[in-house]
């Protein structure tokens, strides 16, 4: 049976008639993609919700007529779609995603954390001074890549510096499928030189460390949001945490845009195609090295090391990739290894139950 959206989408404009206000769903990032999914009888009796913003005990949803509080659900993040259960708010399902942005989690618990999903783009958020760090930002490009969300660098903060030259030739020389924008943060600036990402529908993460602009970008975007924020730490250039919750906000007209706490820690997992595509140059020379295990340290008919050896690579680059692969590797097996266990102690104690039943 052929379904039926058009009670949730935005009809098309008739010829002579202006461009309609999108929807609330449609400002939410409600596409398609989402709507075939489901059948019209489940968006009558479940409407469909995002996940706004998340808190230890709870997530606040927004959809057509509906702001609400929930209890958490298991696997779910800020940016997810779900078909709200009214009846039973924690049961509700939530749909596929289309992209979804991780990391191991922080300390020594082998799980994932997720930090969003279903973003359309990244802004990777620098200042122009002590913090800009070239591995860092691989890190998030890597993780924007696999999670197939388009990644832009950000560079804030570049009136402060005698020399913002440097910091934006080092950014540009990450990976050419990076843009690379250099504002300042406050007034209508972000409006203009991010307004190419920022369109009706499109849903934009800033992500970076704490005091690099995060929460006045997202302000300039809004032109009336009045998120805290706070000053960098003057001795060493690191930032204090005032966004401490992961939030999408809303902006009419414009995009959804979500604000993140800064991370210290972004460590890497699942991300072998992404790191792939940030070091696409070393990928394709791997191809080539005499061994297909080669470890790109020592081996002969190494490929890789022939290119830093002729001056093609640097070699601190070819240190950075390695380091990220090693923990990709590791951590992607530890997870593995943790799942595995979770699984087997899960089959013994139904077991139990089972024999306890008897």
């Amino acid at each position: 049976m052929t379904r039926d959206y058009s009670k949730f989408l935005r009809p098309p404009a008739k010829a002579g008639e202006s461009t309609r206000t999108p929807t609330i769903l449609e400002q939410l990032g409600w596409r398609p993609f989402f709507a075939q999914q489901i059948s019209t009888e489940e968006m009558e009796q479940t409407p469909p919700v995002r996940i706004v913003e998340v808190h230890r005990n709870g997530f606040n949803v927004l959809g057509n007529g509906i702001d609400t509080f929930i209890p958490p659900i298991l696997d779910a993040t800020v940016g997810d779609w779900l078909l709200l259960d009214r009846e039973a708010p924690g049961d509700s399902r939530v749909l596929e995603r289309k992209s979804v942005i991780k990391r191991r989690a922080p300390g020594s618990d082998r799980t994932i954390q997720l930090i969003a999903a279903n973003i359309d783009t990244a802004f990777i958020v620098s200042s122009c001074n002590q913090d800009f760090n070239v591995a860092r930002l691989e890190r998030y490009i890597a993780v924007a890549f696999e999670a197939e969300v388009s990644p832009v660098i950000v560079l804030t903060k570049s009136d402060l510096c005698e020399t913002p030259e440097q910091f934006v030739d080092a950014a540009r020389g990450i990976s050419d499928l990076v843009p690379v924008v250099v504002l300042d943060a406050r007034g209508d600036e972000p409006q203009q030189r991010l307004a190419e990402w920022c369109k009706p529908g499109q849903t934009v993460a800033f992500l970076g460390s704490s005091g690099v602009g995060k929460s006045t970008l997202t302000n300039a975007l809004s032109g009336n949001l009045s998120i805290e924020t706070q000053a960098i730490r003057e001795d060493d250039a690191k930032g204090r945490h005032t966004t401490t919750s992961r939030k999408l906000h809303v902006l009419p007209g414009r995009c959804a845009v979500l604000d993140t706490p800064g991370m210290r820690e972004l460590q890497l997992t699942d991300v072998e195609t992404g790191i792939a595509n940030l070091f696409s140059d070393l990928h394709e020379l791997s191809t080539q090295c005499r061994f297909n295990d080669c470890r790109h340290e020592s081996e002969p008919g190494c490929a890789v090391l022939q290119a830093v050896e002729a001056g093609e690579i640097e070699n601190l680059r070819l240190r950075r990739w390695r380091k990220l692969l090693a923990e990709d590797r590791f951590n992607t097996s530890s997870l593995e290894q943790r799942k595995a266990k979770d699984k087997a102690l899960g089959k013994l104690i139904r077991e139990v139950k089972k024999q306890g039943q008897r």
